[in-house]
């Protein structure tokens, strides 16, 4: 789901001319000189507005995410994932080597953001929950649209545990949001089903139910050339699943369902929510092995290098509005240890 924790990179004015990206390129090549050498950095995207939201001003819209993919594509070797895991393996990797990715599966990945990646010539893996394809919405959306409509300055929400909340101007409603995600984000999959359906029949809206991609903008992404990847059924933190078959099952059966949509081999995961050692174990890194997959990424921060774990692979969600200090982030960022379990 998307990290509302953390926000986007937000590019003002016009893209950086090519002459100030030559600053920028000399220190990541010192960072990530490439072969056995080389640094892999994975971006982590997942919603792509076509216009900015006054709800959450740092979510990416097409504007900033152009500027961005202009700066990136100037200052990295934007390679796909499964290229990049070859690299990794072989300790090839080329200099400044970095991929893009997308979680979830929203409509507005194959909207807006795939004809920008098109004009700036960049690849890019998307990552797919099927359970939400073709008219469904992830709980998280369902608790955002939910309290972005209620009427009034507060929220009752004593009914379901939550107490009331204050609503009446836009920092207090991402306020309410935020409150309402972290009390629910690890309940029980069901748990949280049931706690998300009581906050409908508590507030009078009917949320959107086009947020997510259809079967046919799978398959537009795929005959684009993009990367399509794994990211189970219905999004549930794995650590927090009821036992390993269960586990086993959402990983297993999402990989088949986009299978079947795309007729080609599904070869990378993303693991829900991302955090080694919370949100995923060491028994999920096997399954995912196990099931197929030929490599999988983690939300944990840092760059991949040669000897790093191809199925704990880690990603960085770049935030910083300014473009230098953003360049600067993503140097500091190839230094740090990789969280794993």
């Amino acid at each position: 789901m998307p990290p509302r924790e953390s926000g986007y990179v937000e590019m003002r004015g016009k893209p950086m001319p090519s002459w100030t990206l030559l600053p920028s390129r000399a220190l990541l090549n010192l960072c990530s000189p490439g072969g056995s050498r080389g640094r892999l950095t994975i971006l982590i995207y997942h919603r792509v507005l076509p216009q900015p939201d006054a709800l959450f001003p740092g979510e990416s819209h097409a504007e900033n995410f152009d500027h961005q993919m202009g700066q990136l594509a100037g200052c990295f070797k934007i390679i796909p994932l499964l290229d990049a895991v070859r690299g990794l393996r072989q300790g090839k990797l080329p200099p400044r080597a970095a991929c893009i990715t997308f979680d979830d599966g929203y409509a507005d990945n194959a909207e807006i953001a795939l004809p920008i990646l098109q004009k700036h010539g960049i690849p890019a893996t998307f990552f797919v929950s099927t359970g939400f394809l073709d008219g469904g919405r992830m709980w998280n959306d369902t608790v955002i649209e939910l309290i972005r409509r209620a009427p009034g300055d507060a929220l009752d929400l004593t009914p379901i545990g939550l107490g009331q909340l204050e609503i009446g101007m836009l920092p207090q409603r991402r306020r309410a949001i935020d409150n309402v995600l972290d009390a629910f984000k690890y309940l029980p999959l069901e748990s949280r089903r049931l706690r998300v359906e009581e906050m409908c029949a508590l507030i009078p809206v009917i949320p959107s139910r086009n947020l997510m991609m259809t079967s046919d903008q799978v398959r537009l992404l795929h005959n684009a050339g993009m990367e399509i990847g794994g990211h189970t059924v219905n999004h549930p933190i794995l650590a927090r699943m009821e036992n390993n078959a269960a586990a086993y099952a959402e990983i297993a059966n999402g990989k088949d369902i986009l299978e079947s949509i795309i007729h080609a081999p599904v070869r990378l995961f993303a693991y829900p929510n991302g955090k080694p050692g919370r949100d995923y174990m060491a028994d999920h890194a096997r399954m995912v092995r196990e099931i197929g997959f030929d490599a999988a990424v983690s939300t944990a921060h840092g760059a991949a290098r040669a000897g790093s774990d191809l199925y704990q692979l880690p990603r960085f969600t770049p935030w910083d509005r300014g473009a230098a200090r953003f360049m600067l982030r993503m140097a500091q960022n190839m230094l740090k240890p990789i969280d794993t379990v």
